[in-house]
């Protein structure tokens, strides 16, 4: 049975089971040490804006090890650096990477489907161009924050074909560069002089850093073409994670995963839980139950986890209020969880109530 139509209990034995296999993984002695020869050989610093669908996975779409790409994910793929929080998350993401040494490469993404627009991004009403207008709007406020000579950080703004897993570059006067369209065995010098036109004040690391994530996606587009994918998926989501730490959570149609980063955090809830709503009134999920489940990362031992702890507690409970007070009829349904994630170790530690 899949896990989707299985009672709510054990929905989430298997989800604690997902994120206790995924951290194992992560702290694996080979893991640890093919991270630290990536980022040996390939030193930019790599940040992805994207939605909360599970088919966009860049690490799996670039062949790229766990760890080394940090994900900003939010529902409907929404973003503006005018929300305080979005603001100093990014901020403080930059300034690390840059103190360590690092240039930081941040893609920001929309996704669509070529076989089927109803695969394609539900947060724009499946209207691609709409998405595409959004990122360029993102691109030109993180210019603003942290410069338009891209001497440190450089926004580039990447489509993701969801079919096929292929990534679309858009360079910086229009031109795009879509993969898919390239043979499986162009080498990365050739991906370089493809790539240079497009981006032709990306400094020399970072561009050969970009060659091999597209040479990585050429790779991964080829094997995806050699299997049998299963497209249709209904939506079938009977989770809603609100926060940050969900990293293990990459599977299409089963959470939806809300940021904390919009002023506005209600809206965003009130939608989810309409979907979950939805899915359990159309049989694609059973009725018994969905999971509200709310989590904050910390990097440091005491006064930082402790405070990661509080900051799941209240979005569990600014959550569940909205819930309870805006779909009253769902809120019977719901099981409340928090936990705090390690980021030394991307173990998901103190699911409880809130």
């Amino acid at each position: 049975m899949s896990v989707h139509g299985k009672p709510i209990l054990d929905r989430i034995d298997w989800l604690h089971d997902v994120a206790r296999r995924y951290s194992a993984a992560y702290c694996d002695p080979e893991a640890c040490l093919a991270r630290e020869l990536h980022r040996a050989r390939h030193p930019t610093a790599i940040a992805v804006l994207k939605c909360m669908d599970g088919r966009i996975n860049i690490p799996i779409a670039t062949n790229t090890p766990p760890g080394i790409i940090q994900p900003f994910r939010n529902l409907g793929g929404f973003f503006d650096l005018g929300w305080p929080h979005l603001g100093e998350v990014l901020e403080h993401y930059v300034r690390g990477r840059l103190q360590g040494g690092q240039r930081v490469l941040m893609l920001i993404t929309y996704h669509f489907s070529r076989g089927d627009a109803h695969r394609s991004c539900a947060g724009f009403a499946y209207r691609t161009a709409d998405a595409v207008a959004h990122v360029q709007g993102v691109k030109a406020q993180l210019e603003h924050v942290f410069g338009r000579r891209h001497g440190s950080v450089y926004p580039l703004v990447c489509g993701f074909e969801t079919d096929e897993d292929a990534l679309i570059l858009h360079g910086a006067g229009g031109e795009t560069l879509d993969l898919s369209t390239l043979p499986a065995d162009t080498g990365r010098s050739e991906l370089s002089a493809r790539l240079r036109p497009l981006f032709p004040d990306m400094p020399q690391q970072m561009l050969a850093d970009l060659a091999r994530l597209a040479a990585g996606n050429l790779e991964h587009v080829a094997e995806v073409r050699h299997t049998d994918r299963q497209l249709d998926i209904e939506h079938r989501e009977w989770m809603i994670c609100v926060g940050r730490g969900f990293d293990f959570l990459h599977a299409p149609n089963l959470a939806l995963i809300i940021g904390p980063y919009s002023p506005d955090l209600a809206d965003p809830i009130r939608k989810a839980g309409g979907i979950i709503a939805a899915n359990m009134a159309s049989g694609r999920i059973p009725d018994d139950g969905f999971l509200l489940l709310a989590s904050s990362p910390y990097e440091e031992i005491g006064a930082d986890r402790a405070r990661a702890e509080l900051k799941a507690r209240f979005l569990a409970r600014f959550a569940a209020d909205v819930i309870r007070r805006e779909l009253p009829d769902l809120a019977p349904r719901m099981t409340v969880r928090t936990g705090v994630l390690n980021w030394a170790t991307r173990a998901l530690e103190g699911v409880g109530e809130p």
